[in-house]
């Protein structure tokens, strides 16, 4: 999404939690292709912060067009044997991040009467998975906080969609169990996860 973005001329800001490699290797990948583009490290589950960051990125770029929301994590477990600091990282960062990012954009954007925010949701959060319990709860919120921005922030030309993605091929999946990925590829038509 950032390469295609910095392909068409946008100016891209990468936010990143631990990988700064990955986030640098995109911020070069951009840039090699003509495009424009920097990375910045804050945790978007720390509401305060995302604020102070936004607000900052704001003032040095002269403000934020397009904001994708597209940090998640995955803590797979069996419910009943969920424990509770799992549920919270998933949803801090899952839905929280998605509240607090696009929180921090959302004036300056009715103030422009222009922008839009895309939230990556997933398939899960439609279908739900054994498993991931938090995750599909994380990423159905996703669906719900983007259908009530979508009605509140229209009449400001603020666009909010979101996209769930079935299952391709990332760090995230990666992680998953041999069973739980077989589970997953046997209702995919295809039979395979994509790339």
């Amino acid at each position: 999404i950032a390469v295609a973005f910095g392909a068409l001329g946008a100016k891209v800001i990468i936010n990143y939690a631990g990988n700064s490699q990955a986030a640098e290797s995109t911020v070069s990948e951009i840039t090699k292709k003509g495009g424009t583009a920097t990375c910045v490290k804050f945790d978007v589950s720390d509401f305060a912060l995302v604020q102070e960051t936004v607000k900052a990125l704001e003032k040095e770029h002269g403000g934020i067009d397009i904001l994708v929301n597209n940090a998640g994590v995955s803590k797979d477990n069996l419910f009943v044997k969920f424990k509770e600091e799992e549920w919270d990282t998933t949803l801090d960062t899952n839905l929280k991040g998605a509240f607090n990012c696009s929180r921090a954009v959302a004036m300056g954007m009715m103030r422009k009467r222009a922008g839009k925010i895309i939230n990556i949701s997933s398939v899960v959060g439609l279908t739900g998975n054994a498993g991931q319990s938090a995750y599909a709860a994380s990423k159905s919120g996703v669906i719900g906080l983007t259908k009530a921005l979508a009605l509140e922030l229209a009449s400001r030309n603020v666009q909010i969609n979101a996209i769930a993605p079935g299952y391709f091929t990332t760090d995230m999946t990666g992680a998953l169990n041999e069973e739980i990925l077989k589970k997953i590829v046997e209702k995919i038509p295809s039979e395979k996860v994509g790339d």
